[in-house]
């Protein structure tokens, strides 16, 4: 229950019409695609920076937890109110500020769609490469926080690589900036990238600087369609010992296939088992060069068949087999827990074995695919919640895989973030000396752990 002192104060300082607390409301607000649910007490849609200080302020005043939220797709249930209180959803603060193509670089609220920035960027030339598989609905504000990656993360890297300066505030309602507008600055601690990556545990993000680049002349997507699903793997590894420079390197196996494919209507090859989508990008002339490689690569290798798309058109359709992937294999089982484990590039083929084996001993059934180029394996869990014994083999698999993908010099999360779902297994990754060392960064900004508690730790 709301005290009717806290609600007076919000409506009276940032008006009414920016605050709910409908119980429907709350139950949108109470989850993400993890479909893990808490019920916040309030539900506050800030329309500027000037009430989201307003609002920190009052939490901070009434120690009120506060989780920031953007469109809720994320996969660690980062943006679960697990403490209640205050819901900060940021999709009111959608401005692109400012594409500046002097200095290459756009000025946005966290609010944004990424697609939509993607779109006005290309309008003026320009690029921003970041490309998370919830681009037409997440939000940069939730893709800084979680460092999103997606597909094009093997030639041009992670958000965090195009994150020039990040403002915001502070749970006490203090206004912070990180970050300059120029690629170079090494002047104080580098906290923008601590930031970007918090999961909206450190401070309340207003506003992103994000560097952008030259757009490309031209892309073209290959689908390579292979009879096993190790030549798919281990023909990726080829194409980056070729130095090839692809922008994407994406993996799928035959479980996804069957499913994707049943799912839009593709007749489906029964020899087929794996999949690898590669593009290229850059100059007609480079990309002509590296087709031709590839070419001789796939005239060497054990591939069933093989397709080019240059048309926009072509093009989305290949797209659409890989994005896809999650709502199709939802109808698989109940329940899937996608977890997003990334490994070293050369640990590729033996841990997509490694994780087959496990597959074939539980009979559980494991659904991998994914940004291969960059070593970042979606491995995904097909289970009925209400069949205990098929909790428990889960239990059982995600320690094994964890513990394997650690002794070789992986991660357990690559770009989904810990949150909730991971917290358990963060002692797998690091001692108790590095998480101590953690809390107490999270302390130093938030002492009185208000801001998106629960998560991580």
């Amino acid at each position: 229950m709301v005290e009717k002192k806290i609600l007076s104060e919000l409506y009276e300082t940032i008006g009414k019409e920016k605050v709910e607390i409908n119980k429907n409301f709350l139950v949108t607000y109470s989850y993400d695609s993890t479909g893990q649910k808490h019920l916040p007490d309030i539900i506050v849609f800030p329309h500027n920076e000037e009430d989201v200080k307003e609002i920190l302020k009052i939490a901070s005043k009434y120690m009120i937890p506060v989780t920031p939220r953007g469109a809720g797709v994320g996969y660690s249930g980062g943006a679960v109110p697990v403490k209640g209180g205050i819901s900060l959803v940021f999709t009111k603060m959608n401005r692109i500020i400012n594409i500046d193509k002097k200095n290459m670089l756009a000025v946005v609220e966290p609010g944004v769609i990424t697609q939509n920035l993607h779109v006005e960027c290309e309008r003026a030339g320009l690029f921003y490469p970041p490309d998370p598989a919830s681009l037409k609905t997440s939000t940069l504000g939730g893709n800084v926080s979680e460092n999103a990656g997606g597909p094009r993360c093997f030639k041009y890297g992670v958000t965090s690589n195009y994150v020039l300066a990040l403002e915001g505030y502070l749970i006490s309602g203090e206004k912070v900036k990180f970050g300059t507008s120029t690629i170079k600055d090494v002047s104080g601690y580098d906290i923008k990238h601590l930031i970007t990556g918090s999961e909206g545990t450190l401070i309340v993000i207003t506003r992103i600087f994000l560097r952008l680049i030259p757009k490309p002349d031209k892309d073209i997507l290959v689908k390579l369609n292979f009879n096993s699903l190790w030549s798919g793997s281990d023909f990726i590894n080829k194409v980056i010992g070729a130095n090839l420079s692809p922008s994407v390197l994406e993996f799928i196996d035959r479980t996804s296939i069957e499913a994707v494919y049943d799912y839009i209507n593709i007749p489906l090859n029964k020899k087929l088992n794996s999949v690898v989508l590669i593009e290229f990008d850059g100059s007609v002339s480079e990309i002509e060069k590296r087709i031709s490689k590839l070419r001789t690569m796939i005239n060497n290798s054990d591939i069933l068949s093989y397709e080019i798309a240059e048309s926009s058109e072509e093009k989305e359709k290949l797209w659409s087999i890989r994005r896809n992937i999650s709502p199709a294999i939802a109808n698989i089982k109940p329940k899937k827990i996608n977890e997003d484990i990334a490994v070293p590039i050369g640990e590729i083929p033996d841990t997509v074995r490694y994780i087959s084996k496990l597959s074939e001993e539980t009979g559980i059934k494991i659904i991998m695919f994914g940004h291969f180029g960059d070593g970042n394996i979606h491995t995904n869990l097909m289970i009925d919640p209400e069949n205990r014994e098929e909790v428990k083999k889960c239990e059982y698999l995600l320690d094994k895989i964890f513990k394997h993908v650690i002794s070789v010099n992986g991660t357990i999360s690559g770009e989904h973030g810990i949150g909730i779902s991971k917290k358990a297994f963060l002692k797998y990754q690091y001692g108790e000396t590095e998480i101590e060392l953690f809390k107490r960064i999270k302390k130093v900004f938030d002492p009185h752990g208000l801001l998106n508690p629960g998560k991580i730790f």
